[in-house]
């Protein structure tokens, strides 16, 4: 099957389970790569937790934070599923910066993003990225900002009526009346920029080796896993991800390290037609079809 015609039957699949997305796939040996609508810009949700990663062990590299500073985190209180950690947290506690890292990236605690963010703002973060080579990833607000959307303010019995207006109220040129959806307010990127990022950690790049090597543990300590690692994950392979989910937006990045030496980086950001909240159908979808573009590079 020519190329063409494998994207031609994926996005056919994709539609027909009321998807669409930015997916990439790349050797990140010799640079080869195939995708789908790869440049399409998206809101990023959780993903902005990876550069916020780099920004904060780039500012920890040159002295100016204190990977052992204890910082005294309010507790997020937040009661609606999804959030983790001190998200759900009912008393204050006292967290290293070290550790909030990790709650922020393995285990994708928002609130543990935030306390990083008020140590390194979000324009300071986009500095730090573009002073390093990456681009085409914007970071212009924290996790509290992103988490208020009408989900959040809807009884459980309505709260499908913020998944409605998330998959029907966007405009041709991406933008959305809810202001998390909209890529000329939110943190946004694309599969291309996302791999761009992956790229820089996992080979040599302007980013200094320590701080790659320390991200990259992280995200093999991802915690979420029903997503891409299903497909991705084996006894002869390492999956490395982080996920993003917000509305009907899902997402994930990662690379997959195989044990001949193969090493492929991941980029997948979709967005549901469906105003359901649960569609694990969409997760196992997204997956398969982020799989078949591997292999077609992994055996083409």
């Amino acid at each position: 099957m020519t190329v063409e015609k494998l994207i031609r039957e994926l996005r056919r699949t994709l539609d027909d389970a009321g998807l669409s997305g930015s997916f990439l796939v790349r050797d990140l040996r010799s640079g080869d790569e195939v995708g789908i609508e790869p440049d399409l810009e998206f809101p990023i949700a959780s993903l902005v937790k990876v550069p916020l990663a780099v920004a904060t062990l780039e500012r920890i590299r040159r002295g100016e934070l204190d990977g052992s500073t204890q910082i005294l985190v309010r507790p997020g209180r937040i009661t609606t599923p999804g959030p983790t950690g001190l998200s759900r947290f009912r008393h204050p506690a006292r967290i290293a910066v070290d550790d909030l890292l990790y709650l922020s990236t393995a285990v994708s605690d928002g609130t543990a993003s935030d306390a990083l963010f008020a140590l390194t703002p979000p324009a300071e973060v986009s500095e730090i990225l573009h002073g390093l080579g990456i681009h085409g990833i914007a970071v212009r607000h924290t996790i509290q900002e992103l988490v208020e959307t009408p989900a959040e303010r809807l009884s459980p019995d309505d709260v499908h009526l913020a998944y409605f207006l998330a998959s029907e109220a966007g405009t041709a040129g991406r933008g959305h009346r809810i202001p998390q959806l909209d890529v000329t307010r939110a943190n946004s990127g694309s599969a291309r920029a996302l791999m761009e990022l992956l790229q820089a950690l996992w080979t040599p790049s302007p980013i200094d080796p320590g701080v790659s090597e320390r991200v990259r543990t992280l995200m093999a300590d991802n915690v979420l896993r029903h997503r891409l690692a299903p497909d991705f994950s084996s006894d002869a392979s390492k999956w490395s991800s982080k996920t993003g989910t917000l509305l009907n937006l899902r997402h994930e990045i990662g690379v997959v390290e195989h044990a001949d030496g193969q090493v492929f980086g991941v980029a997948v950001l979709t967005e549901s037609r469906v105003p359901a909240i649960s569609q694990p159908g969409a997760e196992a979808l997204m997956a398969q079809v982020a799989r078949a573009l591997r292999d077609r590079l992994r055996h083409p």
